[in-house]
């Protein structure tokens, strides 16, 4: 039984991040994807596999060739995992300015005096 790879597993890579990037922009062949990268066109193929393993790439037919795009639902599933994360980062950030703040405030006052 083969075991099915996770999104978090996928996008973990750097280079496939980079493939992600590339094919947001536009749909691209296998081939127009590997003359990125300095790596070999069998590793940016395994690469390409995985991702459309786990549905973040698509494929189109058009004539001969084959193009991958963005699966733009699968990565939301991975924004909509993130932002919870998000919101406490943020909550953090704007607590952090407001103790600057506060401390600014208190420096300014103090130099007035």
């Amino acid at each position: 039984m083969k075991t099915r790879r996770d999104v978090f597993q996928a996008i973990a890579d750097p280079t496939r991040r980079a493939i992600l990037t590339l094919i947001a922009l536009q749909s691209l062949t296998p081939n127009a994807i590997a003359d990125q990268f300095d790596s070999s066109r069998q590793a940016i193929s395994k690469h390409i596999q995985i991702l459309a393993e786990c549905q973040l790439v698509s494929q189109q037919t058009i004539g001969r060739e084959i193009y991958y795009q963005l699966n733009p639902t699968k990565m939301k599933e991975v924004s909509d995992w993130l932002a919870p994360f998000q919101k406490l980062w943020e909550d953090r950030y704007n607590r952090l300015d407001n103790v600057l703040s506060n401390l600014k405030n208190k420096e300014n006052g103090k130099s007035e005096n």
